[in-house]
């Protein structure tokens, strides 16, 4: 309709006259918030010179094609709009502003997912990132509800919590039934901790598990009980978000858990006890995660909960590595950028990430010591990395670990605190010449340092770009002799 009217034209004043239709119901039918009915169709269709069949087919020209892809794809429902604040209508007026170039960027958006390979699940795990990153990642009604759950059921300040316990509510209270091996009748299903059977309440666990790590699979299935969150996935890690919903629910489970077994006073006591040595002591660092006998991802996921809200760090980064040693492979499948989109990130481009990054120099060291047949278990290493090109500069936390319960890979975790005048406030072994620092970058493909000893792939970016900037060069100065 809005089309129509500005073809033909016509202000909002005009048309009313023509249709005898007030100004403001017009305004609402072109912002999507009001549908005609069939006589003010035929009224519109009348004013407007039309058959009636053009305002309502759903025929759409080339140049609205895209939009009305987008449209019938159910995709806008799908956006997790409310989270942000934003209306539906807001988006839809935004398209009927401006169709024809709306549809250019729709397509080109289009363009881009399928070159790289972006899926609908990805786009959830995204929106859910900026989601937790809008909030700091700290959510104070989730510290409450886990408050209560302490409260009611009486568990006791001790930390670690008996993975009894936790079983024990499960069954008696939510009417669970925990299978232990369950998983071993399906060899494919090896590389998942759990499997919940919702119909029967049934949690098939794998025979693999520690005892913290089944503990934290019991918390994970309380929060989902007690936040009763009905949209789940019935696997332990989410192998494909089917709607937003899943995937943000998942993501409050695991909240949950992380902070049952982690509990918000003690562990800020413990950093803050720790940020006040004088010396870096890695031990140190590791005997907190022991204290809650926590997974590396619990114990980071903890931290960055409480690092922005409660120590002045909220410029930080989070980054999980996977690294196949056989092949070299190192993969980012985890992260979380707070307060900015930090240096270090994943991309999808197949390029070789800086080997100088703590997370993959840890990662090259624990390979190393298990090829020499030495038990490893966590191994931390602190780092101050400075961006090259940039006045950026990170303390960098990381712990390496074998896959668990996937023996052919290694695990790196990471915490980039961007150094601030605040930062070197609080962390009193800052400058302590026993943490390494580095210069680093993001990939060696975009790398310009011609003597790195880590370097893993040619520079093919760099190369591409100083050639473009040789051939303006060239053709400034051809055109400069023309004149």
């Amino acid at each position: 309709m809005k089309q129509l009217r500005q073809s033909k034209g016509f202000s909002f004043a005009e048309l009313s006259r023509e249709s005898k239709l007030s100004v403001s119901y017009l305004n609402e039918i072109e912002k999507g918030k009001k549908y005609p009915k069939p006589d003010k169709i035929e009224t519109l269709a009348v004013a407007l010179g039309v058959p009636r069949a053009d305002l309502t087919s759903f025929e759409l020209s080339k140049s609205m094609a895209p939009v009305g892809e987008l449209l019938q794809s159910n995709f806008l429902n799908e956006l997790p709009l409310d989270l942000f604040g934003i209306e539906l209508s807001k988006v839809v007026e935004i398209i009927a502003n401006a169709p024809v170039r709306v549809g250019a960027f729709i397509s080109t958006l289009l363009e881009l997912s399928r070159n790289y390979a972006l899926k609908e699940e990805n786009f959830y795990f995204g929106a859910l990132r900026a989601y937790l990153e809008l909030h700091n990642n700290y959510f104070e009604d989730l510290e409450e509800e886990v408050g209560r759950f302490i409260k009611l059921y009486e568990i006791p300040e001790a930390r670690p919590i008996p993975e009894a316990t936790l079983r024990q509510i499960l069954e008696d209270r939510f009417h669970y039934e925990i299978v232990e091996n369950g998983l071993d009748p399906y060899p494919e299903l090896k590389p998942l901790r759990s499997v919940f059977i919702s119909k029967d309440k049934k949690l098939l666990l794998n025979r693999k598990l520690s005892p913290m790590q089944r503990a934290f699979q019991f918390g994970k299935e309380l929060g989902f009980e007690v936040l009763q969150l009905k949209e789940r996935a019935s696997t332990s890690s989410l192998l494909k978000g089917r709607v937003f919903e899943e995937v943000i629910n998942h993501s409050k489970a695991i909240y949950f858990s992380v902070a049952l077994h982690i509990p918000h006073d003690p562990v800020i006591a413990d950093m803050r006890a720790f940020f006040a040595q004088p010396k870096w002591d890695g031990e140190a660092f590791l005997s907190i995660m022991k204290k809650y006998e926590a997974t590396p991802e619990m114990f980071y996921h903890r931290l960055t909960n409480i690092l922005p809200r409660f120590f002045e760090m909220g410029k930080l980064f989070f980054l999980r590595f996977l690294h196949d040693p056989e092949e070299d492979i190192f993969e980012i499948d985890k992260e979380l950028h707070l307060s900015r989109r930090h240096h270090p990130h994943g991309n999808g481009l197949f390029e070789h990430y800086c080997r100088r990054w703590v997370a993959l120099s840890l990662l090259k060291d624990l390979f190393q010591m298990q090829r020499e047949g030495k038990y490893v278990d966590n191994i931390v290493r602190a780092q101050r990395s400075r961006y090259m090109g940039t006045a950026d500069e990170y303390f960098c936390l990381t712990i390496a670990r074998p896959a668990y319960p996937s023996p052919d890979q290694n695990v790196s975790v990471t915490i980039g605190i961007l150094i601030t005048p605040e930062v070197k406030k609080r962390i009193a072994f800052l400058e302590d010449p026993a943490i390494q620092f580095r210069e680093v970058n993001k990939t060696c493909e975009r790398c310009p340092v011609p003597d790195c000893a880590e370097r893993a792939a040619a520079p093919k970016v760099v190369t591409r770009r100083e050639n473009l900037k040789q051939i303006q060069a060239r053709l400034q100065d051809l055109e400069g002799a023309a004149h």
